[in-house]
């Protein structure tokens, strides 16, 4: 399966960026990482960028790694449906205190617009 994994830096992308690279390991995914900009992110870019590396080499996977800027929500479902991505990965969702799912602007934006599966990652 052909798997774009977009990250910003938060905690719950890097939980998303961590589940599809031990998922393409025993599917065999073919993994793009996608690094959008997210500017409530605690990390930067080139701190999220050195994540990423060291989460695939760990897990001696072949995975391409690229920076994006614009609109995180707008790219990932532009690049997803230009080169035919099966799935997009992305983390995301809190549970409020009522136990209802809540989830940022990116990843509301994706859900809504994609035309690919999306899997949200908690």
């Amino acid at each position: 399966m052909k798997v774009l994994c977009g990250i910003g830096g938060s905690d719950d992308s890097i939980r998303a960026l961590e589940r599809t690279v031990d998922r393409a390991v025993t599917a065999d995914d073919d993994v793009t990482i996608l690094i959008v900009e997210n500017p409530d992110s605690p990390r930067s870019t080139p701190e999220i960028v050195d994540r990423a590396q060291q989460t695939i080499d760990a897990a001696g996977l072949d995975a391409d790694i690229r920076t994006v800027e614009g609109d995180p929500g707008s790219q990932l479902v532009s690049i997803a449906e230009r080169e035919e991505f099966d799935e997009i990965v992305l983390g995301g969702g809190q549970t409020s205190p009522m136990g209802k799912i809540t989830i940022g602007p990116i990843a509301e934006f994706v859900l809504l617009n994609a035309t690919t599966s999306v899997t949200l990652v908690r």
